[in-house]
């Protein structure tokens, strides 16, 4: 398990170290506050650890904040809320082309695979594509990774996402799935 982890334990190090946090003067764990996208599967390691004390092992102080989506985790990173984000690098991107000299810097990829899944509200034994055309879909946030992400299998599917569908981007990262249980929508688009 510790082998597992380790590369999570080097970055939340490496990050302490790099931003230059400050001992907390009441014990020799350095803080680190770090804001992650959503709760989701993909972290387990990163949960067994804090719950294990591994971070503690290695001289840190976990906080761990929810932030309900990439937006809002680089509001809190940007602002000094937090030493590090956990989110698709879109919102590094757009932080950037906005001209800020103080950038967020991707430094590490945690995920190979993107947490996305589209659910639909009966069940498809012989789901395909094509079958969203015509349908409403409750997506995520428009320029978010699951949108873009959605977009994409959508295109390489042959589907316009334009036009041979309507995608409903209007509700915030995270309440997808329960606004999904009062609304109209076909399908909604996920993230776990």
């Amino acid at each position: 398990m510790r082998k597992i982890l380790a590369p999570v334990l080097f970055v939340f190090t490496a990050a302490a170290l790099l931003t230059g946090c400050k001992k907390n003067a009441e014990s020799s764990l350095t803080p680190v506050t770090l804001n992650e996208v959503a709760h989701s599967i993909f972290y387990a390691p990163q949960y067994a650890a804090i719950e294990l004390g591994y971070f503690e092992e290695e001289g840190i102080d976990l906080t761990l904040v929810n932030g309900a989506g990439a937006d809002k985790v680089m509001t809190a990173l940007v602002s000094g809320d937090a030493d590090i984000g956990f989110m698709g690098s879109e919102a590094s991107i757009y932080t950037y082309i906005q001209g800020d000299d103080d950038y967020a810097v991707n430094f590490a990829q945690l995920t190979q695979r993107a947490g996305n899944f589209l659910v639909g509200r009966t069940p498809e034994a012989d789901f395909k594509w094509e079958n969203l055309i015509g349908k409403k879909v409750l997506g995520g946030r428009a320029g978010g990774m699951p949108q873009m992400v959605f977009e994409y299998i959508l295109k390489k599917n042959g589907i316009d996402p334009a036009k041979d569908l309507s995608i409903d981007q209007s509700i915030s990262f995270g309440l997808t799935a329960a606004a999904f249980t009062s609304n109209d929508s076909d399908y909604t688009v996920v993230y776990y």
